[in-house]
């Protein structure tokens, strides 16, 4: 099969444009095998259906990778396949010597997307940051209650306590104004959630009565422009002919939803798709063994954990979460579940983060020891569940067979536990809404920083907002890592993380499961394909040979 057409999947997912007045995300009417336009098709075999096309709203990577990597652009970015940040929307910046004021000076000419439900009259500029950031930190801002106006990223990064006013200076400038000095911030600004939404568009929504459009027909300034969505089927983007940075050499963008990863590999081979998202640990082997296929590695930033929730007794008891740490065999889990594509975790952040604390101890499968902690505080037989994903992730790549195991070694001790399961966005809005007691997630560092994996996981802030799942709030913990984000020399944030890692282990809010290695297949006549270190995926500058 041809790279340029992908006659199969084109015939399946490459779909017959909309008329002017129809809505982008009904049902579409597939054309005729082969495509009805010209162009280069790419097709990704992706693992699950994004929470939104918003960012803004979302914490999930498989969101991400559909909006804010396709779509959006940031005022500062990562370059792809490193933890560098480099200019975007914002040509350049300087920050004032007391670190609380950062400001931007805004690149011109930038063109929004021009699709079948929007044309913009005027480039982007700080009016469209000042929207973007207001919408997220000011309650009477009209957009804030959108879309339920839940900014779960921003809140539980306490950007809300950080930020002091976001003012435009000229419509080219734009000014942070910051209640404390944090170190963090710009590696913060290149962040998902910080992507910039058009203004004008939203301005157009909300004449209409119809502002929720913005979060599910996306309007941005990056590289590809979004077309239509089908849930659990597709996603279709097309390149962006006045992209800032120089239109891509890919002319349409496939996201095939495909759950299963066995389906995604047996499509990768039959040459159904071009990239697939998280092969499975027993397919890497083979992948690497096929002639057409290429397979680059590296080291995770993640954590995959099994979080306890406090609000729900009897893990209110540090002793009975001590216990679940002792009964669990990781190892057998590594061996099953990662086959060699993993390493145990002993702290919530990765060996790979600098401040990572060499000194803590970890908590060995011990049944005996757990039976005896159980005792002490009285919980020796209880029931409870373990919610395990439905999709696989770069941090666990088959949380059914996690869970069944882990669920196995819980009857050894005395505990009865249910395994449950939903699809990904009800897992992750139930489990926000702490409706779980127990339930393995995991995370991909966004920025490099340690504090990305601190405040969004464990810090008070993403206890109320639910994104801490364990719903663990120490105030000790908490301060530090506190203090640890207004402290600019790298040794003194590096101690007081350290010391925060102490304090998390000894309080076991959650098993600390595995960090496992970033594999990505796709087929040789990709080229310029890189590995995102914070486990997203990005098609700028991808081409076919």
């Amino acid at each position: 099969m041809g790279a340029r057409y992908l006659g199969v999947v084109v015939g399946l997912v490459w779909l017959a444009g909309c008329s002017p007045n129809e809505d982008p995300n009904t049902e579409p009417q597939a054309v005729a095998e082969g495509g009805a336009e010209s162009g280069q098709a790419l097709v990704y075999c992706s693992e699950g259906s994004p929470e939104s096309f918003n960012p803004q709203l979302a914490t999930s990577g498989t969101t991400f990778d559909a909006s804010s990597r396709q779509i959006y652009n940031r005022l500062v970015e990562f370059v792809i396949g490193t933890t560098n940040v480099e200019p975007g929307l914002a040509e350049s910046w300087q920050v004032s010597e007391d670190g609380k004021v950062y400001t931007f000076k805004l690149r011109k000419g930038v063109k929004f997307h021009t699709t079948k439900f929007f044309a913009p009259t005027r480039d982007f500029n700080a009016d469209d940051v000042l929207f973007s950031f207001n919408r997220m930190r000011l309650k009477d801002h009209p957009y804030h209650p959108v879309s339920n106006g839940v900014y779960k990223y921003f809140v539980d990064m306490d950007m809300g306590a950080i930020l002091e006013d976001v003012v435009k200076l000229d419509d080219y400038t734009v000014q942070f104004r910051l209640v404390r000095r944090e170190a963090p911030f710009l590696a913060n600004l290149a962040m998902d959630f910080a992507s910039i939404l058009s203004n004008e568009y939203g301005d157009q929504l909300l004449k209409a009565g119809t502002p929720e459009k913005i979060d599910v027909q996306p309007i941005g300034s990056g590289p590809f422009a979004f077309q239509r969505y089908q849930k659990d089927a597709f996603i279709r983007y097309v390149a962006h002919d006045n992209y800032w940075r120089g239109r891509e050499k890919i002319d349409k963008l496939v996201f095939a939803i495909t759950i299963d990863p066995s389906v995604r590999f047996a499509r990768l081979k039959k040459g159904e798709c071009h990239v697939m998202a998280y092969p499975l640990p027993a397919d890497i082997e083979a992948m690497r063994n096929d002639a057409d296929l290429m397979v680059d590695e590296q080291p995770g930033l993640n954590i995959g954990y099994w979080a306890f929730n406090l609000n729900k007794p009897p893990f209110n008891d540090k002793r009975v979460r001590q216990a679940m740490n002792h009964a669990v065999n990781r190892q057998a889990i590594m061996d099953a579940v990662y086959q060699g594509t993993g390493k145990i975790a002993r702290n919530p952040i990765p060996p790979t983060i600098w401040s990572y604390n060499e000194q803590i101890s970890d908590y060995g499968y011990d049944p005996d020891k757990a039976r005896a902690l159980l005792k002490e505080a009285g919980a020796e037989t209880f029931k409870t569940d373990i919610w395990a994903m439905p999709v696989q992730r770069p941090y666990n790549p088959n949380a059914r067979k996690m869970a069944e195991m882990i669920q196995q070694d819980l009857s050894k001790v005395g505990i009865e536990a249910e395994v449950i399961s939903y699809e990904w966005g009800t897992y992750l809005k139930k489990s926000r809404d702490g409706e779980h007691g127990t339930i393995l997630l995991g995370w991909t560092g966004d920025n490099g920083d340690p504090d990305n994996f601190f405040s969004p996981l464990l810090s008070c802030a993403s206890a109320r907002s639910g994104n801490n799942r364990a719903f663990w709030c120490n105030e000790e913990f908490d301060k530090l890592i506190t203090d640890a984000r207004q402290v600019e020399d790298k040794a003194e944030r590096a101690r007081l993380y350290q010391q925060a890692q102490a304090i998390f282990k000894d309080d076991a809010p959650w098993l600390t499961v595995a960090h496992s290695v970033r594999y990505q297949p796709y087929r040789k006549e990709i080229q310029g394909l890189k590995i995102d270190p914070f486990g997203g995926i990005y098609f700028s500058g991808v081409s076919f040979r």
